[in-house]
């Protein structure tokens, strides 16, 4: 452990403070700053679904093996930090149902699952009964459906609730209503500039600011995290007897994730409109037709609320994760869709590199510098 260690965190989601509470952990004196309040943007507004097995993507094995990797580190994570919080951060194992409503999603979802069953991951065929009969809230039109009994989920909010206490309980001091408005790259003594004047240096700065990364000042712009906001808007329903889903259930255009607080979370659009969080007609509508394609049974139930979010998106949408170019300067953003399953793997493996020299074989494939300068300056 390294006692002498500080740094200085930008950006108070999931990743940011997983890692701040990592380093706090091994000893690192950890200034976490946070524009706004900490998880107030992408990370409460995610469903807290760990689907690394039901995402899986054609050509994203090397994201696909990340994710897996954080998977099978979540419990233990969620343990530590549900024992370091006092918490309970609603860790629910039932696996995920990726559900077909016609002929051609079924198609869709037969060639996903051959897929998936080539990688040796443990998936299961269902027949439209089958599906019906393991959950009986899902549209009797369902044909077929593939169930991923190793995914699970969280409840997001929950999580950084906990996330807070912990980090504080390790000896982090966190900021929030804290704008950072630059940073400054240097071998050894890197640091920010919040918006009020201040300047806070440490022997690490690192940027973990979700959609706001490029735009912090103080790193050349070829340097800096290729990363843009994805707008995603979300449904908060009420659930009332006999309403009573069981599973995540994923369709062809819409998810639905039961919570223990009675509470279950429609989502989820993916929309580039820059930095544009209005909730919209067009996008409740896609979401909840979507749902309710496949579990007809939400029409009754009360809305809580609607609301938008923006996903970090890299230029391939996969995160970017390491040092960066900008000396003193480490990168963790750009975790897209798959932020609240990659936390674990990348708190920790980051917390790692930033403590020894020892380099991270799970991070190795999303160093910063896999882009070239003239991707950047696209």
């Amino acid at each position: 452990m390294n006692q002498e260690r500080t740094a200085v965190i930008v950006g108070g989601g999931i990743i940011g403070m997983s890692i701040g509470w990592q380093l706090a952990r091994r000893g690192h004196a950890v200034t976490l700053m946070e524009r706004g309040e900490i998880g107030c943007e992408s990370s409460c507004l995610a469903a807290g679904m760990l689907a690394a097995d039901a995402e899986v993507g054609f050509e994203e094995l090397e994201l696909y093996r990340l994710s897996r990797e954080s998977l099978e580190r979540w419990p233990a994570f969620a343990r530590e930090l549900e024992s370091e919080s006092g918490l309970d951060v609603d860790y629910r194992s039932e696996g995920t149902l990726s559900v077909a409503d016609d002929r051609d999603s079924a198609v869709a979802l037969r060639r996903v699952y051959d897929f998936q069953r080539e990688q040796g991951i443990n998936v299961d065929w269902l027949t439209g009964l089958e599906a019906l009969d393991m959950e009986p809230f899902l549209s009797p039109r369902i044909t077929a459906a593939v169930f991923a009994k190793s995914d699970h989920q969280v409840d997001s909010r929950k999580v950084m609730s906990a996330l807070k206490i912990a980090f504080e309980k390790a000896g982090g001091n966190l900021f929030e209503q804290t704008k950072v408005v630059s940073i400054e790259p240097d071998p050894t003594h890197p640091g920010v500039t919040t918006e009020a004047g201040d300047k806070v240096m440490g022997n690490v700065v690192v940027l973990a600011a979700g959609a706001w990364s490029k735009g912090i000042d103080g790193i050349d712009s070829v340097l800096r995290p290729p990363v843009r906001p994805i707008k995603g808007q979300i449904l908060e329903l009420k659930v009332e007897p006999p309403f009573a889903l069981s599973y995540v259930v994923r369709g062809p255009n819409a998810y639905l994730a039961p919570k223990s607080d009675a509470r279950v979370i429609v989502g989820a659009t993916a929309e580039e409109m820059g930095f544009d969080k209005r909730v919209t007609a067009g996008g409740i509508y896609k979401v909840l037709q979507g749902a309710w394609e496949i579990v007809p049974g939400i029409y009754e139930l009360p809305m809580i609320e609607a609301r938008a979010g923006l996903r970090p998106g890299s230029m391939d949408n996969e995160p970017l994760i390491g040092w960066s170019q900008a000396p003193g300067v480490y990168y963790a953003t750009g975790h897209y869709r798959h932020g609240i399953v990659q936390t674990p793997v990348t708190a920790e493996e980051a917390a790692i590199e930033m403590d020894t020299a020892d380099e991270s074989v799970w991070l190795a494939p999303f160093r910063p510098g896999r882009f070239t300068s003239s991707d950047l300056k696209a």
